[in-house]
């Protein structure tokens, strides 16, 4: 691992000097290239050189016990070596975790859509309770949001609303939020004090680019429609819906979803491009289904990741059994301690199997 490490180093110090260079400062690409590249080695260069430090303390200690005859400074060495390596099995540990390489789709946007599942009116309600309280965190992360389509309840909340989220690591802190989301608790509209359990959907899915995948302009074939369903008349009598025909494989993807063609076209072109990814990828994805299943979520409506109970403040993510009673932080949109935990647990489970 030290080597590992010291070639990090290198590399973030050339970096380093890169983003001084007048040439590099004067081509914004390739500063933001480099400079988001130095970002991501910074918080391993800062937790490796407290680990050589550690290192450094630890073999001074072991010099004293070997050289002093005072048994008042052999016995405080071998004190502070006790507290040292204990640092230190801490520091490896978050350091193997941090060397795992990334998965290249964490940094990708993401399409990020919530629906209310069951529970009728409450759940469209909870549905709205959710999109505030990731809103709140989106806004804590300074990350842009984009309302893509909403269709609300009847008594307030959703049914379904549909985002589309761009920053830093957005897909890499959100991909574990996919899945059904269940509350339990008294609805307003309930008059004998009873308490309900409701559901809503999350489904994250980054957003991918032309050139992730190799399609080719000619093997699409493109179709537009009149859309049906809420939206007025003017989703009626014009031609907003997009469908998609990959030639080569059949695939097809159409979205109604948006306001606009131009907004619909590129849902379903997004949507398109998933379905052929998952096609290609088919194999890998087998291999790793079971992996995915208890840290991911499959982002089916019966696939029950996390229960946000009211009466006792408590929200338990069922996945990693964590079990947090600070429901109101929560879900004000401090959600920080969830997403970490989940990437810590997700990382450990892919250093064992790698």
């Amino acid at each position: 691992m030290i080597e590992k490490l010291e070639a990090i180093k290198d590399r973030f110090m050339r970096l380093e000097e890169q983003l001084s260079d007048p040439e590099v400062i004067a081509d914004n690409k390739r500063y933001s290239k480099i400079h988001k590249e130095y970002k991501e080695l910074s918080d391993i260069v800062s937790k490796s050189d407290e680990y050589r430090t550690v290192l450094d303390h630890i073999r001074s200690a072991r010099e004293i016990i070997r050289t002093e005859r005072d048994p008042d400074l052999i016995a405080m060495a071998r004190e502070e070596i006790d507290t040292l390596e204990a640092e230190q099995e801490i520091l490896e540990e978050a350091l193997k975790l941090m060397l795992i390489p990334k998965d290249p789709e964490d940094e990708k946007d993401v399409i990020f859509e919530i629906r209310a599942g069951t529970g009728g009116d409450e759940a469209s309600i909870f549905a709205g309770d959710l999109y505030r309280m990731y809103s709140r965190y989106f806004e804590m992360q300074g990350w842009d949001v984009e309302i893509v389509s909403l269709s609300e309840g009847t008594v307030g909340g959703y049914s379904k609303i549909v985002l589309e989220i761009s920053g830093s690591d957005v897909f890499g802190k959100l991909k574990f939020e996919s899945g059904a989301h269940r509350v339990q608790r008294v609805p307003k509209t309930e008059s004998q004090g009873r308490i309900h359990t409701s559901a809503a959907t999350v489904v994250v899915m980054p957003k991918l680019e032309m050139e992730d995948i190799n399609i080719r302009k000619e093997d699409l074939k493109v179709d537009t429609f009149r859309s049906s369903g809420a939206g007025g008349q003017h989703v009626n009598k014009t031609e907003s819906g997009v469908r998609f025909t990959h030639l080569p494989t059949g695939i097809v993807s159409e979205s109604t979803d948006g306001r606009s063609q131009i907004q619909n076209r590129e849902i379903a072109l997004q949507r398109l491009y998933a379905k052929i990814r998952d096609a290609q990828v088919q194999e890998h994805e087998n291999k790793v289904a079971s992996q995915r299943r208890s840290l991911v979520g499959s982002g089916d409506r019966s696939d029950k990741i996390r229960t946000y109970n009211y009466p006792q403040n408590r929200v338990t993510d069922h996945r990693i059994n964590l079990t947090l009673y600070n429901l109101d932080a929560i879900m004000n949109g401090d959600i920080t301690e969830i997403i970490e935990a989940l990437q810590i647990a997700y990382n450990a489970e892919k250093m064992v199997t790698e």
